[in-house]
This record gives C-alpha cells, sequence and structure tokens, in this order.
C-alpha cells in the first residue's frame, strides 16, 4: 500500500480528494490535511509515500512547502490554475490535476504514482530469483558497485555515487550524489544495509546515510546538504554519536 496525504485547504475539494483516494486500492490514505503546515508535521512523524496537494492554500502555498521538504514524498499537484503547471514540474512532481478534474484523471496521476513507487507491483514469475528480489549477486568484500532491480530495469549502482537511502513501507530509495531523482527498488532496509561498506550507518528506521557525506551535526538531525536534513532516531543515536565521537578534535 502507497501511504498517502490529502492536503488541500477548501473544504469540498478535500472531501472529494479523500473520496478519490479510497477508491483506488493501492492507496492508504493516512490523513485529510486542511493546510500544508498540518501535512508538515505528520510527514515529521510518520513516512508518506505519496501526497496530493492544492497549491494556492493561505499560510504556506503548497509549491512552497514541497521545495521546503528535505526527502519529499512522491507529489502530484491539484489546482484551479494551469499556469502553475510548468513550476509543478520543475520540483519534480509525478502529475499535475487541473481542477475539477475527474475520477478518471485522478486515477492515471494514480497509476503513475504506483509505476514509479512500485515498479515491480506485478508478481514476478521468477520471484526467487535474485533479481526479482531487488538485489542481484553477492557484493564481496570492497566491492565498489551494486545492481538493483528499477522500472524493470536492472540499474548499476556505484556505492561511493549513493547519498543516503530512505525506507518506504517495502520499498526504498536511494538518492544518488549524481542525479536528482532517486532510484526505487522493491529491497528491505536491512537486506541493503548487509551489503554496504562501513562508511555506511542506519541512523534513523527509515535511514541509511553515507558517513562521508555529512556537511554538519546539529542537535538530532544529519545535514548532508542544503537540501537534506535527516533525523537521527533515538535507537541509533547511541552508535552514530560513538562515531562522530572516536573522530571529534577538541575539548
Amino acid at each position: 500500500m502507497i501511504k498517502t496525504l490529502a492536503i488541500d485547504d477548501e473544504p469540498l475539494a478535500l472531501q472529494q480528494l479523500a473520496a478519490y483516494i479510497k477508491r483506488i486500492p493501492f492507496l492508504e490514505l493516512v490523513a485529510e490535511c486542511h493546510s500544508a503546515n498540518e501535512a508538515k508535521r505528520i510527514l515529521e512523524e510518520e513516512m508518506i509515500d505519496c501526497i496530493f496537494c492544492d497549491i494556492n492554500m493561505p499560510d504556506l502555498d503548497g509549491m512552497s512547502f514541497v521545495k521546503s521538504l528535505s526527502a519529499p514524498p512522491a507529489v502530484v499537484f491539484t489546482t484551479a490554475y494551469s499556469e502553475y503547471a510548468v513550476e509543478g514540474y520543475k520540483v519534480d512532481a509525478v502529475d499535475y490535476l487541473l481542477k475539477p478534474y475527474s475520477f478518471d484523471e485522478f486515477r492515471h496521476a494514480a497509476e503513475k504514482v504506483q509505476r514509479i513507487l512500485s515498479p515491480t507491483s506485478k508478481a514476478d514469475d521468477n520471484a526467487s530469483s535474485p533479481i526479482a528480489t531487488g538485489l542481484t549477486g553477492r557484493a564481496p568484500e570492497g566491492t565498489q558497485s551494486l545492481f538493483v532491480k528499477s522500472d524493470g530495469r536492472i540499474i548499476k549502482i556505484i556505492i561511493k555515487d549513493i547519498s543516503y537511502i530512505e525506507g518506504m513501507s517495502e520499498y526504498l530509495k536511494i538518492h544518488l550524489l549524481s542525479q536528482q531523482r532517486p532510484i526505487v527498488t522493491l529491497l528491505s532496509m536491512k537486506k541493503l544495509e548487509e551489503r554496504l561498506p562501513d562508511n555506511f550507518m542506519r541512523i534513523h528506521r527509515s535511514f541509511i546515510i553515507n558517513l562521508d557525506e555529512i556537511k554538519e551535526v546539529n542537535k538530532n538531525r544529519v545535514i548532508l546538504d542544503e537540501n537534506t536534513y535527516l533525523p537521527i532516531g533515538d535507537l541509533y543515536k547511541e552508535a552514530f554519536v560513538d562515531y562522530v565521537n572516536s573522530r571529534f578534535l577538541g575539548k
């Protein structure tokens, strides 16, 4: 199931959006949000795979809201103003729904989200093969690359190109330094964690980071770049603090 937020400041539009989400079998409606700030609070507490978000909202508009997220989920914008379409795609939106939109138009957008987040949604006849499990082959000691299955393709990933890995239910987003769009694959955090070298560390139930890419540690957050602030989970804090202390210079 794709965990989903509906975000719209107009009650009737939010009601319709929520109703459409509930009609899609692979979408799970986690919450109906009347503002971007309300949605932001939920995103800080729970892993969300996708948001359907209005653009024109008071206080914080949908476009600025998505730009403010360090690791945004898949986004489908909804609005009554067509001039926002180009701007929507600049922030890597999956789709753009112009109000009033039909259920068929909504379903088409939802299926685009599913293809991106669940590229292997259909059962693989050879499910027991290494390729079907998402990660191919055993990674020998000192390996510099791995192969994962994404969107029906087998993709080579250079390990040092990985910035961080984000868990989304049974899927992973592998964020790379060399490209903006992450690679999405059907794989568990544990399985990938076992294949990564020592310069990778799990800092949260939903995040594994490349320790070489840390720019700053600020309270309970790791800063990888100006747009990426990742939380440090309580279960992983001790190990991470030990790592930092082992390399700390000064009093």
